[in-house]
């Protein structure tokens, strides 16, 4: 190895050492059983410290300052739906991905949310370590306190790395949550809508 790479590998080296997490994957990478000093993961300890700041970011983010106030007064009483919401997350028992769509409908009770805010709570606790039942309930209490709707339902169908990749093996399987709360539990009329929506496609 010549001088200057020699120099560029202790200089990754102890960038990796400064950050934490980067520190971690380093070594993790040794214990692995590959070379930490070899080109192709030479940045991966930095990369991979980003990347996980970034999927765990909702740890640092305020429901409430996410939500900003964007509460309307509007004499509209029927159901609010935002179906299809793109969401990806970390399961905390592997530590691998699982994602899928989420489907959140609330029934106004003289206020209204700014649509855009819906998909924005499900990333708050979407980017967290997580299992896809307790994210489906916080999305779900989180709408019902802040907004205090007249209920409201949420439904996660997702695909979980840690299915596919490893243990089962099923490429195939997906696992669907829902939480009901408020006129979404107690009316089967209202259940039933918000199940039949979810449903249809453009």
């Amino acid at each position: 190895m010549k001088a200057n790479e020699i120099e560029n590998v202790e200089e990754l080296a102890g960038t990796a050492t400064a950050d934490p997490i980067a520190g971690l994957v380093r070594q993790l990478i040794g214990e692995l059983g590959d070379d930490q000093n070899r080109e192709g993961v030479l940045k991966t300890p930095a990369r991979v410290a980003k990347s996980l700041r970034f999927l765990t970011s909702g740890y640092q983010q305020d429901v409430a300052k996410v939500l900003n106030g964007a509460l309307y007064s509007v004499a509209y009483d029927e159901m609010v739906i935002v179906k299809d919401i793109e969401m990806f997350s970390l399961c905390e028992h592997h530590l691998l991905p699982f994602f899928g769509r989420c489907h959140v409908a609330y029934v106004p009770n003289g206020k209204v949310i700014g649509l855009s805010k819906i998909p924005r709570v499900v990333d708050v606790f979407a980017r967290r370590l997580q299992v896809q039942e307790r994210l489906t309930v916080q999305i779900a209490e989180t709408i019902m306190d802040k907004v205090k709707p007249q209920g409201v339902g949420v439904i996660i169908e997702a695909r979980h790395l840690c299915m596919i990749m490893r243990g089962v093996e099923k490429q195939n399987s997906t696992a669907v949550t829902s939480h009901m709360l408020g006129v979404f539990r107690d009316c089967a009329v209202t259940r039933s809508e918000f199940l039949r929506l979810v449903k249809e496609r453009a």
